[in-house]
Order: structure tokens, then C-alpha cells, then sequence
């Protein structure tokens, strides 16, 4: 993958007919193949046959001279023109017309400089092709030419344009460092090993429609002044636009990307339309830079956004994929949006085709966003995207988060697992998972292996409590988010995450005082922090019934007591008094007679009658008097709890 330098004719013996010629001297003379006479020049043309090496350093050539040359070459049964072993290094071409010529040994054209119109179409190399440093003054065209080994073009000048259609590069295809200041043109080109254009400065079109990368293709730092084309292209091994700058439009549509492709520091100045592409891999665009608006059509295994910049509006329409956002920087909006069918992109004949997704079918086309670390929500949207792993820890603004469609977030463990209390279902955040996993002393899952449902998820960071959001953290992001449910008006998710607030909070030993933590304990206990109406309603029913057990057993007396009056009269008369008196209810029932179908619902009356009414006029006994005390004081805070908690999971 390396070039060499230009050709120094000083390694060279140098024709001694012309001041300041550096062609090399043909064999047996002391001129160059320019400068011989005619007689000695016939005279060496003469004895060359098809297939012969040829060594022209350093000459000048005249369009005459060249087909002088490749007649001598030329097969006369076949008319085929080929060359043995090809040294060229240094030469100047007027007009090179080598089309359809076969070159079986090594072709060298290092340093060579090519004044007019370079033409190679359908030319054959079957050894290296060395066009390392060469200059194309004119336009170079390379059409359906077959290079069957390494191609090397490093730090060639193209100053018109290049045509490639159509070409073979069986082996490597060397194009690193390359100035291209016209169009140039790979379209359809087959990439058979490595193909490199890394550093290379194309000034307009750079064309690499319907190309076929079979191996790594690398862009590394390569600079697009002008448009660049990818349309339909297909990238078999891994992909490198590493610092690669676009500063006209590039087209990826219908791009098909089977291995890694990484974009880290890509800048795309007017890219308004990225993709649809499909990529097997991770589609890294980490650090990359939009300044424009810009819109995204991916359908991927994973792709990074670590640390990307968009300086205006984006939309990111994603299939299949897993998406990083660590401290992205959005200065505008931007949308990350669960795409719900295929994509299409235009085919070579302008028709619309959808594109190949086959190599990720066996994916769920849910899109999963894994982080917003650092991240400044209060540009981000996130719609019909799957939060279940999503680390909210370290992002700002959470509270102006918007949240649209169908939102998914991680639930508890399923089942009883290692704790007697069933989890009771709800939308949980990555970060509690985390605490409580740490917390549960749960082992590190192997490196691939997948969480158990019946487990809290282990983080990236686990069994390092340092490293873990503690239950303030956790509490805080809980908070934040609540808020963005609520702005979005669903009022159920915005329950699910004050609950969760309420749950770290209780767990909190280090802000939370131990006072505040008895009394959310008691408040989770009764109604899961007025959430639960199963769990209210469910203390309610033995609260009734320890109340009516009481009053069967101890509360209601044998009978309702009569009021007496008692009283003296005068012997003159006069006035009287009477006094009034109401003897205690008694209850000398024997124990084994009291819990009867009568007393049961005489029991019942006075209980729905104290909870519901307040009172129920019934004479009790001392027992029963203070039981109906604490049950109408209970009973009803228990009732308002259950209604408050089915109001929070229906209400809009």
C-alpha cells in the first residue's frame, strides 16, 4: 500500500543527442529511443517481437513514436499489441492511445507524464501496474480495463477527468494520495482485494455508483470537494471514511454495506440525504460533523453517534439497529425515529427498488437507543424507540426530552426471583436495573450472554458501585423524566416513574432521613405510594375483615340496651325530676356462639356503615366502640388510596 518516489533518471544511462533529455539510452547506442536516427531506430524496432521487454525511461514520445512502438508489439496473426515487461519510469506521452494493449509482465508509468489524452480502455495488466506519481495533463480513460494484480496509482494527478467504468481490479487497487481536479469515474468498477483512496483530493464528481468492493475499502482523510456518488454500491469488507471530508454532496443511496463502515470525523458540509444504506455491521459516524440539514434513511445492526455534531435540523430514520448518542451535540432538533417498513432507493434505471435488508432478518427491526450520555435533550426526540438499555446518567435537560409513539422501557424481574415480594410491573430505567444488581451482589454476566428476565440487568460497570448511579442518582433522572411524560399528557407512564422516584428514595440511606424513609416504606406498604389500587384495595379487604372478626367476637352485645327513668314525686307536688339512665351493652354470649350467620351480618352493617357513612348508630361494646374508631379512620383513608391509584392509571 506503499509509493514509491518519481522516477530518478540519474539511476539511469541518459541519452547524450539532446541537452537536458533524460530518456535512457537503447541498448547498443547512446541516444534514447527519441533521438536515435531513423536508420537505428528501425533498426532496433525491427528486432523486438510481440510479448518483449521494453525499457524507455525517461523518453519523450510523440504520438507517431508510440504507435511506431506498439507496431513493432503487435501480434500480426492476431493483431493483438503486447508488452513483456514494461519500464516506462519518467516518460513523457504526447497522446497515449494504448487501447486493448496486454502488458504480461510488470507495467511501470511511475512519474510518467501524460501531456494529452491517456487512453488504456480495455487494456489487460497481468502483473503490477505501476502508475505511481504519474501527471494526466489531458483526460485519462482506464475503461474496462483488468488489472489481474496490485494496481497502484498513489499520488497520481489527474488535472481532467478519469474514467474507471467498468474496471477490473482483481487485486489491490492503490489510489491513496490521488489529485483528481476534473470528474472521475469508478462506476460499476469491481474492487477484487483492498481498495484505498486514503488522502486523495477529488476537486468535482467522484462517481462510485454500482461499484463492487469485494474487500476493505479505505477513504481515510480523503477530501470530496465536489459531488461524490456511492449510489448502489456495495461494500463487502469493512469500510474506512475515517476524517474524510465532503465538502459538496454525496449520495449513498441504495449503498449496501456487508461489514464495518466508519465515518469517525467525517465532516459532510451540504449532505442533505444520507442513505438508505444498509449495514450487517456497526455504522460508526462518531465525531462525525453535519452542518446542514440533513436526513438519515439506516437500516444497521448498531450505529454511533458518539460525540457527532449537527449544527442544523436532522431526522435519523433507523431500522434493525442498536444507536449510541453519547454526548452528541445538537444545536437544533433532532429526531431519531423507529422507520416501520423497508426503504426504497432508485436502481440504475431510475426505478424505484427496495432495498436488500435480507442480511439483518433475523433482527427485530425495533430500534434501540443505548445512550444520551451528555447528551442535551432539550433538542432530541425520540419516537417509537425501544429505552430498555437506554443510559440516561450524565445527560442535562432531561425534562424537555419529548417522547412520541410507542415508547418501550425495561421492565422488573418476572416472577418471585430471590425476593419473597413479587416486582409488580412498570417502566424501569437502565440505571435501576444497574443499582439493584449491584445491590443483589448478581455475578457479571459472560461477555455475548444475555440478562435473564428473572434478573435485574447488570451494567456496563458492574460490581463497581463507584461507577454505578446510586439510588439519588437514579431518583433524579426518575424526576426528570416524569416531567417529559407528563408534557407528552401520558399520565400512566408518568405514574410508572414516580413510582420509581418514590422506590429510590426510599432506598436512599445517604440523602433521604430515616423519619422519610419510614414513612415512604409505610406509604409503598399500603398502596404502592398511591399506585396500586390492587395492593389498597387489598388492605382494605382485611382491614374489613379483621373489623368484622372484631366485632363478631367482641363488639356487638348480646342485645341493644332499653333506657330506664327513675325519679321522686313530692308529697305537696310540684315540680319533678326524672332521671334518665342507659345501661352498658353487655355481651355474656359464650365465645363458641358468637361468629354466626346472624352476627356475621349485623357485623357487616355496622362496618359499611361506619367506613361509608361515618356512623352506624349501633350500640357497641367498649371493644367494639374503639374498633369502630380506628376502622372510620382507616378503612376510608385505605378506600381514597385504591380510587386515587385507578385515577392515576386511566387518567389522559
Amino acid at each position: 500500500m506503499t509509493s514509491t518516489t518519481r522516477a530518478n533518471p540519474q539511476m539511469w544511462p541518459q541519452c547524450d543527442r539532446a541537452l537536458a533529455c533524460q530518456g535512457i539510452q537503447v541498448p547498443g547506442h547512446t541516444a534514447c529511443l527519441a533521438h536515435l536516427n531513423e536508420t537505428d531506430r528501425d533498426a532496433y524496432l525491427a528486432t523486438l517481437v510481440p510479448g518483449a521487454d521494453v525499457d524507455h525511461r525517461g523518453t519523450s514520445f510523440t504520438r507517431d513514436l508510440l504507435n511506431s512502438l506498439l507496431s513493432s508489439l503487435r501480434d500480426p496473426v492476431t493483431g493483438e499489441c503486447r508488452f513483456g515487461h514494461a519500464r516506462l519510469n519518467g516518460a513523457n506521452f504526447q497522446d497515449a492511445h494504448f487501447e486493448g494493449v496486454a502488458f504480461s509482465g510488470v507495467a511501470s508509468f511511475d512519474g510518467v507524464i501524460f501531456h494529452g489524452h491517456a487512453e488504456f480502455t480495455m487494456a489487460t495488466f497481468c502483473e503490477n501496474a505501476r502508475f505511481v506519481d504519474a501527471t494526466y495533463n489531458g483526460d485519462a480513460r482506464f475503461t474496462r480495463v483488468v488489472f489481474t494484480a496490485n494496481a497502484y496509482f498513489g499520488g497520481a494527478t489527474f488535472q481532467g477527468s478519469a474514467d474507471f467504468a467498468a474496471t477490473d481490479f482483481v487485486r489491490d487497487a492503490l489510489f491513496n494520495g490521488v489529485t483528481c481536479r476534473g470528474n472521475v469515474a469508478f462506476l460499476g468498477a469491481n474492487f477484487g482485494d483492498t481498495a484505498e483512496f486514503s488522502k486523495g483530493v477529488f476537486g468535482r464528481y467522484a462517481g462510485f455508483s454500482r461499484a463492487n468492493f469485494v474487500r476493505a475499502a479505505v477513504f481515510t482523510e480523503a477530501t470530496f470537494n465536489g459531488l461524490a456518488g456511492f449510489d448502489a454500491s456495495k461494500f463487502n469488507g469493512a469500510t474506512d471514511f475515517r476524517n474524510a471530508a465532503f465538502d459538496g454532496n454525496a449520495r449513498f443511496d441504495g449503498v449496501v454495506f456487508a461489514g464495518e463502515v466508519d465515518f469517525v470525523g467525517a465532516r459532510f458540509d451540504v449532505v442533505t440525504n444520507f442513505g438508505p444504506v444498509v449495514c450487517s455491521g456497526l455504522l460508526d459516524l462518531s465525531e462525525a460533523v453535519f452542518p446542514a440539514p440533513v436526513t438519515f434513511e439506516l437500516s444497521a445492526r448498531a450505529v454511533s453517534f458518539v460525540r457527532t455534531r449537527w449544527e442544523s435540523t436532522a431526522t435519523l430514520r433507523i431500522r434493525y439497529a442498536s444507536v449510541d448518542l453519547t454526548q452528541a451535540v445538537l444545536s437544533f432538533p433532532v429526531a431519531v425515529t423507529a422507520h416501520p417498513a423497508p426503504f426504497n432507493f432508485h436502481n440504475e434505471h431510475g426505478e424505484e427498488e427496495l432495498l436488500d435488508e435480507s442480511s439483518l432478518s433475523s433482527d427485530s427491526a425495533s430500534v434501540r437507543v443505548t445512550s444520551v450520555q451528555g447528551v442535551d435533550a432539550t433538542h432530541l426526540v425520540l419516537i417509537d424507540t425501544d429505552l430498555t438499555e437506554c443510559v440516561f446518567f450524565g445527560a442535562f435537560h432531561l425534562d424537555q426530552l419529548r417522547l412520541e409513539g410507542r415508547t418501550v422501557f425495561g421492565q422488573p424481574p418476572v416472577g418471585m426471583g430471590l425476593n419473597p415480594v413479587r416486582w409488580t410491573r412498570r417502566r424501569t430505567l437502565a440505571e435501576e436495573h444497574h443499582w439493584r444488581a449491584v445491590a443483589a451482589g448478581q455475578p457479571a454476566l459472560p461477555t455475548g450472554q444475555l440478562p435473564s428476565s428473572r434478573v435485574w440487568r447488570t451494567g456496563p460497570h458492574h460490581s463497581d458501585p463507584n461507577r454505578s448511579p446510586d439510588p439519588e442518582d437514579v431518583a433524579a433522572l426518575y424526576r426528570q423524566l416524569r416531567k417529559a411524560f407528563e408534557d407528552g399528557k401520558n399520565e400512566p407512564g408518568a405514574s410508572d416513574f414516580y413510582y420509581g422516584e418514590m422506590e429510590m428514595r426510599r432506598h436512599d440511606h445517604t440523602s433521604t432521613p430515616a423519619g422519610e424513609r419510614g414513612l415512604l416504606w409505610a406509604y409503598w406498604l399500603l398502596s404502592g405510594y398511591g399506585l396500586r389500587a390492587s395492593r389498597a384495595l387489598g388492605w382494605l379487604a382485611i382491614a374489613l375483615l379483621v373489623t368484622i372478626f372484631l366485632m363478631m367476637g367482641w363488639g356487638l352485645p348480646d342485645s341493644s340496651p332499653k333506657q330506664t327513668a327513675s325519679g321522686a314525686v313530692s308529697a305537696g307536688g310540684g315540680h319533678v325530676s326524672l332521671v334518665v339512665d342507659k345501661t352498658e351493652p353487655e355481651l355474656t354470649v359464650p365465645s363458641a356462639q358468637r361468629f354466626t350467620a346472624e352476627r356475621f351480618d349485623k357485623s357487616i352493617q355496622v362496618v359499611l356503615n361506619s367506613v361509608v357513612f361515618r356512623s352506624s348508630g349501633q350500640d357497641l361494646t367498649t371493644v367494639g366502640t374503639y374498633t369502630e374508631m380506628i376502622s372510620r379512620f382507616t378503612e376510608p383513608v385505605l378506600l381514597g388510596l385504591a380510587i386515587l391509584a385507578m385515577r392515576a392509571r386511566i387518567k389522559r
